[in-house]
């Protein structure tokens, strides 16, 4: 348990600095951001830990130290100041000092670049969720038929991408944001691919290398956890637009989500209970066809949350089942 050592001190200074600076209402603002931070990041723990299991032992302790700084403030506060000044083409220092200044303003600027984030968002976890489940090689199924003829797709060659490049055209057309539904959308796309050639050309082969390789799979998860949490930072001025706040609460949230990870990791959860990773990627599904619904309606940020939970449960639920059967079975 010494992982969460670090959490729970940084933590509680944390929660002492928010108390002194604002009181105790700003106090609960950011135990709700932190507690809603982790409640949502089940799948992305889950499929963090899959690719972190990957990675040397440095190389994980440098995703909990290195990774903070760009967790917190890269993707929940420099990369929406990047968005929104490129929405309301201004220039990203104009949209920081706004941030300060007039947090209630940024929060409008960042409302109006809300399809961007979903487009981006949505397009980028949908290329995450369809390349697992049409992996020809998949040779474990949770759902049964269901993922067995999604794994038969996995025939057609680039399947997910034309899939989700079609998405992004239909739900561009349909928009009211057209241009940056089309842009983010294909620009998701286009991340993925990027990133996917990046880390296979530097973690197989004869290029590979301890030092090349774990450094193409931080760079993935870090981009993954920006992919996850963007569409958090902007539920999070929904409780409130103090970006100290929002900084704080969700920056505690990730640090425990990180070193939830890497237990996961060192645990080998995953492959002890075989379908949290079939779990996780339909939780990852499920989110990005919230993400896509929120261009077009309201979602409120506990349903996602919520159908990721179930998700969670039942494959936990399920490999639980199946574990307790291998053991029946070898004692027989």
């Amino acid at each position: 348990m010494r992982l969460f050592f670090a959490p729970v001190l940084v933590s509680i200074l944390v929660f002492a600095l928010v108390g002194w600076w604002g009181g105790a209402e700003a106090f609960v603002l950011t135990l709700a951001l932190a507690m809603l931070e982790v409640s949502l990041s089940f799948d992305n723990a889950v499929v963090n830990a899959k690719v972190l299991g990957q990675m040397q032992p440095h190389w994980q302790h440098r995703f909990l130290t290195w990774g903070m700084p760009l967790a917190v403030f890269g993707v929940r506060f420099v990369l929406p100041i990047l968005i929104v000044a490129a929405a309301a083409l201004a220039s990203p220092w104009r949209i920081a000092m706004l941030a300060f200044q007039d947090p209630l303003e940024y929060s409008v600027l960042l409302y109006n670049a809300a399809p961007a984030i979903h487009a981006f968002g949505g397009a980028f976890l949908l290329m995450v969720a369809l390349k697992y489940f049409f992996d020809e090689e998949k040779r474990v199924h949770w759902l049964g038929a269901l993922e067995k003829n999604l794994t038969r797709l996995g025939q057609v060659r680039a399947i997910e991408t034309l899939l989700v490049l079609g998405a992004v055209l239909c739900l561009g057309l349909t928009s009211a944001a057209m241009s940056a539904v089309l842009l983010s959308g294909l620009a998701g796309v286009v991340l993925y691919l990027l990133l996917e050639f990046f880390t296979q050309n530097l973690t197989r082969g004869v290029q590979k290398t301890a030092a090349s390789g774990g450094f193409a799979l931080f760079i993935y998860l870090n981009v993954l956890d920006a992919a996850f949490s963007l569409d958090g930072v902007v539920g999070a001025f929904a409780l409130t637009t103090q970006i100290f706040i929002i900084l704080a609460g969700l920056g505690i949230g990730a640090y425990f989500v990180r070193s939830f990870t890497v237990y996961l990791t060192r645990k080998r959860t995953i492959e002890t209970f075989i379908y949290l990773e079939h779990g996780a990627h339909w939780a990852i599904f499920s989110l990005a066809l919230f993400l896509f619904a929120a261009l077009f309606t309201n979602v409120p940020e506990v349903v996602p949350g919520m159908v990721g939970l179930v998700f969670a449960v039942l494959s936990f639920l399920s490999s639980r089942k199946v574990l307790k059967a291998i053991k029946r079975q070898a004692q027989l």
